[in-house]
Formats: structure tokens, sequence, C-alpha cells
């Protein structure tokens, strides 16, 4: 067993109704995170490496098979409960551009490139810049953080670009090691949306993504994404585009291939964790069949707009 892939983590487990954060509780860990060729290949974990006691238990990130999400004690004593099962999503670059473009209909591919056309003339002409080395990535984070701190993805979801100094000082010592490719989408010489993507292994990371609210109606984030796909594919140099954690429509969309997934995490059997884990699974169902409902009436993307807009 490869015990260097598990690291000490502290996971805060989130209480959500929809898109809206109650609370949360912590735990703390040992966390494998599987890459995207263990999970293509499916080399799910067989042992756990001895978990000390001042922890909580283990955290399975992007684990290559599907769960429910429900509390089962395991024949080891620890209570498994899947906190997400999802479809990784993921474009496979060994081709070209062109073949990857072929994966779309002619209807579709038209689509895009009207979007690409409409945010063109709103902007002034097309304004697409691609971030790589050091010096260029100092100054992609200082154009991309003012968009992020507007972002839906920042005010409402808590995951914009972070804005830590360790965080940043990272990405420039990736970028001197040719280990980052950050783009930016800019309408008339304002910044309007980003895309950072690390990469591990010839093997791109969609990390951040985010624009400003009042130009979403300009769909920024599908044409930023679909820029970059066309700037990354000329360089021949990656296997894949990994989407990673999560699924979404954007992701499904641009994606080539996809595989399921699960978010585990495996706790010891204390009232403590069983009474978390079981509020946790309740405001779930709860969450779950409030947005069924809304779906039902018709008015779930109604509201979810609405949701970003006051966020």
């Amino acid at each position: 067993m490869n015990t260097a892939q598990w690291h000490p983590f502290e996971y805060a487990l989130k209480y959500r109704l929809g898109e809206i954060t109650l609370g949360q509780t912590r735990f703390s860990v040992l966390r494998k995170v599987f890459s995207l060729d263990q999970i293509r290949n499916c080399n799910a974990p067989h042992e756990l490496p001895p978990l000390p006691a001042e922890l909580d238990g283990y955290l399975l990130a992007n684990a290559p098979n599907e769960g429910a999400l429900s509390a089962v004690e395991r024949e080891d004593g620890y209570i498994s409960y899947s906190l997400k099962s999802y479809t990784r999503s993921y474009i496979d670059m060994t081709g070209d551009f062109n073949a990857y473009q072929a994966k779309f209909s002619g209807k579709t591919r038209s689509g895009i490139n009207r979007k690409v056309r409409k945010f063109a003339d709103h902007a002034g002409g097309l304004d697409f810049r691609c971030y790589k080395g050091p010096a260029e990535l100092a100054e992609f984070f200082n154009l991309a953080r003012p968009v992020s701190a507007d972002s839906y993805q920042e005010r409402l979801l808590d995951c914009g670009l972070p804005d830590n100094q360790d965080f940043i000082d990272d990405a420039i010592q990736a970028a001197a090691r040719d280990e980052v490719r950050a783009f930016l989408l800019f309408a008339q010489g304002e910044t309007v949306s980003y895309l950072y993507c690390p990469v591990d292994r010839g093997i791109l990371q969609y990390a951040y993504l985010g624009y400003r609210p009042e130009h979403s109606k300009l769909s920024p984030g599908t044409v930023l994404q679909w820029l970059a796909m066309e700037s990354l594919f000329a360089e021949q140099r990656f296997t894949a585009f990994d989407f990673t954690e999560g699924d979404s429509e954007h992701k499904r969309f641009f994606s080539t291939h996809q595989v399921p997934c699960t978010i585990e995490l495996l706790l010891r059997p204390t009232l403590a964790n069983r009474i978390k884990l079981g509020f946790h699974q309740g405001i779930s169902a709860a969450s779950d069949a409030a947005v069924q409902a809304l779906d039902r009436m018709g008015l779930k993307q109604r509201i979810k707009r609405w949701i970003r807009r006051a966020a």
C-alpha cells in the first residue's frame, strides 16, 4: 500500500439547503485524492493506512465507484458516508481541436460560434489572453481576483479564485515549472471572466472558473472555455482536461468522457459522528425534496437565478 497518497486534512461538512449554506462541522481525516488515471483504471483502495488516534477517520476524494447518500457501518467498524455521487467528466486531448469539435453536432458548433461572435460584437473585439510564466501569473491574479470577488462562485458557493499569498506563490512556482495555464477574457478593456488550470503529469485540471454576473447573458464562461480549449489543443502537449470533482451542465457539455465517482467519509463510529452525519443526511434529503418540487413547478432555474443575483 502506498501511504504517501494519504495526507492529514481538515474537512468541512457543509449543511446546505439548495445553494444556501446553513452551517458546517469539521472532521480531521486522512485524505486520498484519486487522480484521473486512477479513476479511469478503476484503482479503488483495498487497504486503509493506520489511523492516528487524534483523527476522526478517512476521506476518499473522487473514488472511482458509486455510492448512495447514507451512513452505513462497515465490517471494519467505520461508518461509511457517501457525500456525493457524481459523474466525473474529462476531455480526451490525444487528438487535435478539429477532432474535438467533431464531437459536437453542426447545430451545436454553430451555436457556440454564434456566442463567440455575439460576445466579440459586445466587447468591441475578441480580447482573449493565455498566461503561463511566473510574471504572467502575477498579472493574471491581479486582473482575475476582482472578477472572482464579484462572481456568484465566490459570493454564493465559496469557491472563488483564492487570494491568499501562499496559493499565489505556489501558482507562480508552478508556472516556473510550466505546470499551469490561466486565461482571461476581456470586454472593452475590462476583465469579465477567468479560468485557472494547474497541470499534473500532462493532465490539465479545471480548478477555477468565474465571471462578472452582469455579463452572464453573453455566456462568458462558455466563450472562455471554448477559446481556452482551442489554445490548449494547439500546444499538443496535454493528454486530458480533467473537470475534477462535481458535476454540472457546463462540464458535461464540454467533456468527451464521463466516469462515475463518489466522495466518501469513513468515520469512527462515535455517537457524535453519528449525530452529525444524521443531521447532514436529513438536511440533504429536505433540500433534494425541495429542489424536486420546484423543478416540477418550473421554478427551479428562476429561483436559482434570483439567489445568484441576490448574492
